[in-house]
């Protein structure tokens, strides 16, 4: 289990660290660390910093940066990259590739919060060569092969 995470502010504009807005919430959100607002343009990328950085040493466990379900569902702002993995040996800042893919300008504010991070554990395994595999009934059948086509 990760107990820990050790983090620290990077950029003074950030004065709190990311919590958990519920009980049950499964991520953390991440703050831009700018001190004027940005516009985004229609289909522009920008990497914008969250001020903060962290190091989760165990191997077992690393981080995903997300989008925001609502801020990508009605305002199309979301990851240039879709999802971002830190690695758990990472110890640079946070950064936010953050995609603008709707057809109207969106401006992000300094402290505004434009994604999420979750922890996950992760496997390890090793490679085992074999000559062909064990025949299952979907065997290669490929995209669309079990339901809908």
């Amino acid at each position: 289990m990760l107990d820990k995470v050790s983090i620290k502010i990077v950029d003074n504009i950030i004065k709190k660290l990311p919590a958990y807005a519920s009980d049950g919430s499964a991520g953390l959100d991440l703050h831009a660390a700018i001190s004027s607002a940005i516009d985004l343009l229609p289909q522009e990328t920008v990497l914008i910093s969250t001020g903060i950085a962290i190091y989760i040493k165990d191997k077992n466990y690393a981080a995903t940066i997300l989008p925001r379900s609502g801020l990508g569902h009605k305002k199309g702002i979301v990851l240039g990259n879709l999802i971002g993995l830190i690695d758990s040996d990472y110890q640079g800042e946070l950064m936010i590739s953050c995609w603008n893919r709707s057809n109207s300008s969106y401006q992000i504010q300094p402290l505004e919060r434009i994604a999420q991070i979750i922890f996950l554990k992760i496997e390890h395994p090793k490679f085992e060569l074999v000559d062909d595999f064990i025949s299952t009934e979907r065997g290669k059948k490929g995209f669309g092969s079990s339901g809908k086509k």
